[in-house]
């Protein structure tokens, strides 16, 4: 019986039409396509973008309504994964914010303008990337346990001597170190978190993960308010404060094993190498040359992507506090409750559109988001009343972290499983840097809008708005133009690595002439689709 065949930069498996037996193919590389498979897949980016009927049933069928009975199949190791993973990453946001919540008494105290300050926020994110490099490649290497304890244990030497400086300076030589440190924890974190869960589990796990984020900023909100406005020390107890819970994090990781999944790979991996009479390292360098060739162009799209969403975070969040503060002359508690209301929006709408991405995919949930969130831009940046911009900062975040609750997951489908870890945090902290400047940008086009009768009061919500609208254009763009794997697999055991052919089976294949195998269908996306192949491999012939 003829069957189409599906290419895969993963895939060593494919029927070619009018074979009636699987045939053994090489994986080739992402940039030896023709122009004919191109237009295709640009094609198919329009076709597949909303789902069919069919597709709709499917899901249905796959997935229930309410996400949360879901969570009744992870066990009590998969919870405690999940938990110390997100309590990481809700905790780095928390960090992070610090020098937005408190903008504005950081530069009183060291004698600097609000456009020097968001210098400080640009430095962190700039760095962020060196840190991703590092911890990724150890969390692949050695595992999530040792570089997730690190992480945390320099986020509490560098908050407390933040909390000590005296000098500009020494505060940005801080936050730079701080860059480093936050780059390191979102790979390890989010693999932690997600990789070991149950597939029925994954996205509203990925939207409550990725929430975390909006959930940091929550929490810093409400402790600056209970602490810096009541703390002799002002913005240092800030700092001082959110050195104390990593420490309780650490060993909460400490008395929990290795990552499984992490476990079942190097195993592999070993047994792999020693068949080869190789050494761990060798086999593991191998291994990203092999995923550099076949997936460099996916590398290179989720870079761009993380890059829009970064834009639309930050963009959307670093000086909506100065703007409430400086421009709107908001009192603490009103700052607090609209910080507050902006924050809630983001956590429900991050939970809510992960678990709809299941049924309509991941592409068309980000996409009905960014549009969404345009047509709140007016609200959001020109209405001054609480009573009107409430409403609207809770349904902009519910649409900006609505996007950014797929990304998780959405990060996970499209990277190789060999380097989990290294890839969503490079990818996630390269977009970072790109997009480091926001807040910047936005400080210094704030100066041609200055506010008659205010000395050194800008125009920060029309700038914010301009700004938002670009971004959302291009995040909707680059979405539309790029890949999607929704229900690609996770987890790796024996049945997939024969199926599609990890990257630890490729063996003895000849990279520099894997260019001779060509296959007929589309590639450009060269993503496999686990569970399609998994089942034709299960009904081929034996």
């Amino acid at each position: 019986m003829t069957r189409n065949s599906f290419a895969s930069s993963s895939n060593s498996v494919v029927e070619t039409e009018g074979s009636k037996c699987c045939v053994e193919r090489k994986p080739r590389a992402q940039h030896q396509v023709t122009w004919a498979e191109v237009q295709e897949y640009l094609r198919t980016r329009f076709t597949t973008l909303v789902p069919t009927r069919q597709k709709l049933r499917e899901a249905r069928s796959k997935y229930a309504l309410n996400p949360f009975p879901a969570l009744r199949h992870m066990n009590a190791r998969q919870t405690q994964f999940f938990i110390v993973g997100f309590l990481a990453w809700t905790w780095d946001a928390l960090d992070f914010f610090a020098v937005s919540l408190n903008m504005s008494a950081i530069a009183k105290d060291l004698d600097k303008s609000i456009k020097d300050m968001s210098n400080a926020i640009t430095l962190v994110l700039l760095l962020r990337v060196i840190g991703a490099v590092i911890f990724g490649y150890l969390g692949d290497r050695y595992g999530r346990k040792l570089p997730y304890c690190i992480s945390m244990f320099l986020i509490i030497v560098v908050q407390i001597g933040t909390g000590f400086v005296k000098t500009f300076p020494a505060f940005l030589g801080c936050r730079a170190i701080f860059g480093i440190v936050m780059g390191s924890i979102f790979g390890v974190a989010s693999a932690t978190a997600l990789e070991n869960a149950p597939e029925e589990s994954r996205s509203i796990l990925s939207g409550i993960f990725q929430e975390g984020y909006a959930l940091g900023y929550l929490l810093g909100v409400i402790f600056k308010r209970a602490i810096v406005d009541n703390s002799p020390h002002g913005w240092r107890s800030f700092f001082w404060f959110s050195a104390g819970p990593p420490a309780l994090f650490i060993v909460w990781r400490l008395l929990l094993p290795e990552s499984e999944v992490y476990t079942r790979r190097m195993n592999e991996s070993k047994r792999v190498a020693q068949e080869q009479e190789k050494t761990n390292s060798s086999q593991f360098w191998q291994n990203v040359k092999v995923a550099l060739i076949q997936h460099w162009m996916t590398l290179v799209y989720l870079v761009i992507l993380m890059a829009m969403f970064n834009f639309s975070s930050h963009g959307s969040q670093d000086l909506f506090p100065t703007m409430l503060t400086n421009q709107y002359n908001y009192s603490d508690d009103a700052s607090t409750v609209t910080n507050s209301v902006a924050n809630i929006g983001a956590l429900v709408g991050g939970i809510l559109v992960a678990h709809v991405s299941s049924f309509i995919g991941r592409r068309c949930a980000i996409v009905i988001c960014c549009i969404g969130g345009g047509a709140l831009l007016y609200p959001w940046g020109f209405v001054s009343n609480p009573k009107g911009l409430n409403p609207a900062v809770f349904f902009l975040q519910f649409f900006v972290q609505g996007a950014w609750g797929v990304v998780p997951i959405h990060l996970t489908e499209l990277s190789p499983v060999e380097f989990r870890a290294f890839v969503t945090g490079v990818a996630y902290q390269m977009g970072n840097m790109i997009s480091s400047a926001s807040s910047t940008i936005e400080a210094t086009i704030g100066e041609r809008f200055p506010i008659d009768g205010k000395e050194g009061v800008y125009d920060y919500g029309k700038v914010m708005c301009i700004f938002m609208g670009c971004v959302f254009a291009g995040l909707l763009i680059t979405t539309v133009l790029g890949p999607e794997n929704k229900g690609g697999e996770l987890l790796i055991d024996e049945r997939v690595l024969d199926t599609r052919g990890a990257l630890n089976n490729v063996g003895d294949f000849d990279l520099e002439h894997a260019d001779t195998f060509s296959l007929p269908k589309p590639s450009v996306e060269q993503i496999a689709d686990v569970e399609r192949n998994s089942e034709n491999s299960d009904r081929a012939p034996k």
